[in-house]
């Protein structure tokens, strides 16, 4: 038997081996159009960085090694150009030669893969335009950062190969910007979880782009443009748009291929001809949780679908390929994500509603035993249905969380269900996990809803419906001290039972903790006191995620101001007393640096060192908040560090006072020329040097909705506030000679003919220059605003900001 390969990376490497081992007699051509064959795509991004030395080490072998080991044809730079599948007979091209020539073949197996996807825009060409798929493209990128030493370079994608490069191009010592045509990062994660992500990215430096197309570029590659109609400078851009599969020359040969071009094939991996055989990203594969067709274009299951193949093709002992179900797993500077099975997003495509076909259970566990030293958080998102079958998990965190999506891949795999993962006996000693394990975790969760015990709700449930619940925080008053959710009643657990006079059971209540489990308990103790009460998924640890960010770099920037630079000696030269809460959750670190900070005397020093994250953004505010002095604060790799001294440093803060350069806008009114007045006067003070603030407030919240605004649930009074408003910048009128919008437009053309920017160039430029713009909470409360129908990179905060600006700075203006 005579058998044709076509591919010879994942599945066509694997299947040419196991082709041998099961038969010594067949006739095995393997026929590759690049250099190379079984090389190691998914780590050429770790070659660019340096995290792999060697480019050898990106072989996993060679083309001579596979001849000489399995006794097999190796013809690399020949390309199939068509198929006969009549005359059973290829097509081929050698490149070396130029000689094109045929080959008769009793079975042909089809492993062509996939291509990133190019789009015809200007400037695609350009060469400092790649894109990272294959060893010579790795080999022009490197080549290009060590020749022309690039600064800057724009990612265009942010998924798994795009979050990869960008982390590596950042490693090498270049500014990264991702541009990404979605509203998130990574794909495969649901918003709330891509969130965790982004605020990582950004931490470390990378700056990100969401909600942006790619539009080409101009300057010789020099300048991206963008949808928007921005620009960005760059040096190099590497395009990680998304693939295609390689099914040219099927379709030419007349097999069958789903709307996207994939080639279909039935269990055993045969095409609609039945000598043809397809495996790898260029092939339909069906849903494994749905058992839908789909396209998931992964190496463990084109490895998988390579080995299966081998004994079908022979005639042997047929082996099916069941389905795939797309776990993954993606390493991005100190975090890791993982992903198994559909997220909300693909439910909901397919008419899946939460609370009716699924629900969710979002825990956020410590990768193993708290009191052991270097216990890192994670966060896993569990969706399941109301039969309790696993759909899908996503987990995104610093250690162990390969393990535990493999755990629940498997449980999947196996027709396990959310009740399993509660009784799953996994391994346990301190270093490696917790006698209850972050899986099971996720499985007591959500069996606890399907059981009834929790009606839980998501932050999306709260914000679409706020009027609807009295929202209770239930952690201790020291960790309120650091940041409450708008509008939250304080009533910490440990005082619950005594207050409960003090709720009405009339309304219906939202509680949260840290991490959720105290919200359990207090939700436990209101529901059988007879009081409907949910518990917000995540707790407050979601509620930072998702709707702060976390530069945990940015932390001690305010106080940072006051500290004078000639006497940081005298601090370096003070004992610096260590506290180590490594492993702690909430309230565990922040109770522990309060009773440490009251055995402290004024001006002494103490270092804190811990692994949870809300820490590290509590810890600014609590300071802020008791008197104490931030001095500085770090992260690295999961962990965080934090230097605060006990006392406000007056003298430090007088010496330095009149280096203060800080001005603060409150703009009440919502009218053309004084929106344009504050900008220009906004942008001309950060141009000198001076910290900004901008604190807008009712009718001036017009000047910041987005012209093309999400559609928000509102309740009627909102929903009439906000059709009156203006619905962006550009439907502002004049103060006076409006002219029923006349004069809004006379102005604007004036400016235009006179070379003034326009209104909404000026914001532009003000947050280049690094204007802080804050929409007032209560403001956008009263006229029935959200913050998602706010332009991008505006803060939300209350009085307390305002007046902690005015504080700060030198001017105020009321405008």
């Amino acid at each position: 038997m005579k058998i044709i390969v076509v591919g010879g990376v994942a599945g066509g490497a694997t299947a040419i081996a196991r082709l041998r081992r099961l038969d010594e007699n067949a006739e095995i051509l393997l026929l590759e159009k690049g250099k190379y064959v079984s090389f190691a795509n998914c780590g050429l991004p770790y070659y660019i960085g340096g995290a792999i030395e060697e480019r050898d080490s990106l072989f996993v072998t060679t083309k001579e090694s596979i001849e000489d080991k399995y006794n097999i044809e190796i013809r690399t730079e020949n390309e199939v150009l068509s198929i006969d599948k009549e005359n059973k007979r290829v097509k081929i091209i050698d490149y070396t030669s130029g000689r094109e020539y045929e080959e008769n073949y009793d079975k042909l197996l089809l492993s062509t893969g996939s291509s990133p996807f190019i789009p015809d825009v200007e400037g695609i060409n350009e060469m400092n335009i790649f894109k990272l798929w294959t060893v010579p493209d790795v080999d022009a990128i490197y080549s290009f950062i060590e020749k022309e030493k690039p600064k800057k370079a724009v990612v265009v994608g942010g998924g798994f190969i795009g979050l990869e490069t960008a982390e590596n191009l950042y490693e090498k010592g270049l500014e990264v910007t991702i541009v990404e045509m979605s509203d998130q990062v990574m794909p495969p994660l649901d918003r709330d979880t891509a969130k965790i992500l982004e605020n990582h990215l950004e931490d470390k430096g990378v700056k990100l782009l969401l909600g942006e197309g790619f539009e080409g570029t101009e300057n010789k590659g020099k300048v991206i443009k963008l949808k928007s109609g921005k620009k960005l400078e760059t040096d190099m851009t590497i395009l990680s748009i998304g693939v295609r599969p390689n099914s040219e020359i099927a379709k030419s040969a007349g097999l069958e291929l789903n709307e996207k071009g994939g080639i279909k094939v039935d269990k055993f991996q045969k095409t609609s001809d039945e000598n043809i055989y397809a495996v790898g990203d260029v092939i339909e594969v069906k849903d494994f949780i749905l058992g839908t067709d789909t396209m998931i274009p992964l190496a463990g299951p084109a490895n998988k679908q390579g080995r299966a193949v081998a004994s079908n093709i022979l005639g042997e002992k047929e082996e099916t390929y069941k389905a795939t179900m797309g776990t993954s797993v993606a390493k991005v500077f100190d975090m890791t994500v993982a992903t198994v099975g559909l997220n909300e997003k693909s439910l909901n495509k397919k008419g899946y509603q939460y609370k009716k076909d699924y629900y969710i259970s979002l825990v956020h566990p410590m990768s193993h035993a708290g009191y052991y030293p270097g216990a890192l958080p994670m966060t896993i998102k569990l969706i399941f249905g109301r039969d309790g079958k696993i759909l899908g998990a996503q987990i995104v965190g610093y250690d162990g969380v390969d393990k535990r999506i493999d755990t629940i891949a498997t449980t999947i795999y196996f027709k396990g269900n959310v009740y399993d993962l509660s009784k799953l006996e996994l391994a346990y000693a301190p270093p490696y996990s917790s006698a209850k394990d972050p899986v099971n975790f996720a499985g007591y969760l959500a069996t606890n809803i399907l059981e009834g015990l929790t009606e839980p709700i998501t932050l999306q449930e709260l914000k679409d419906d706020k009027s609807k619940y009295t929202i209770l925080d239930v952690r201790e008053k020291i960790e309120q001290v650091s940041g409450m959710m708008d509008k939250a009643i304080s009533m910490p657990l440990t005082e619950i039972r005594n207050r409960v006079d003090e709720l009405d059971k009339n309304k219906e209540y939202a509680i949260y903790c840290a991490v959720g489990i105290r919200g359990y308990i207090a939700e436990r103790i209101l529901k059988q006191k007879g009081f409907r009460a949910h518990n917000i998924l995540g707790g407050y640890r979601t509620y930072l995620d998702v709707e702060e960010s976390s530069k945990y770099s940015d932390l001690s920037t305010e106080q940072d101001k006051f500290e004078n630079f000639e006497n940081k000696n005298e601090d370096d030269n003070k004992e610096i007393k260590i506290l180590n809460v490594c492993g702690l959750s909430c309230p565990g670190p922040i109770v522990q640096v309060s009773e440490a900070m009251n055995n402290l005397s004024p001006g002494e020093i103490i270092e804190v060192l811990a692994t949870d994250p809300g820490f590290a953004r509590d810890i600014k505010s609590w300071a802020n908040n008791t008197g104490n002095t931030l001095i500085e604060s770090s992260a690295d790799k999961g962990k965080f560090s934090a230097k605060i001294q006990k006392g406000k440093g007056v003298e430090k803060a007088e010496k330095k006072a009149t280096n203060i350069k800080e001005k603060t806008m409150i703009i009440f009114d919502g009218d053309l020329d004084k929106a344009i007045a504050s900008f220009i006067i906004a942008t001309g003070a950060a141009a000198m040097g001076n910290k900004v603030n901008m604190f807008f407030t009712f009718w001036g919240l017009s000047i910041l909705r987005k012209e093309k605004a999400p559609k928000i649930k509102k309740d009627f009074m909102s929903n009439m506030f906000s059709k009156m408003l203006p619905k962006s910048s550009r439907k502002l009128g004049l103060s006076k000679m409006n002219f029923f919008g006349m004069g809004s437009k006379m102005i604007r053309k004036v400016m235009k003919d006179k070379g003034v920017s326009s209104l909404e160039e000026l914001i532009l430029n003000a947050q280049k220059a690094g204007v802080k713009m804050t929409a007032c909470q209560m403001s956008m409360d009263v006229m029935g605003l959200s913050k998602e129908e706010l332009i991008d990179g505006v803060e939300v905060g209350g009085v307390a900001t305002m007046l902690s600006d005015n504080d700060n700075s030198n001017m105020n203006l009321f405008i």
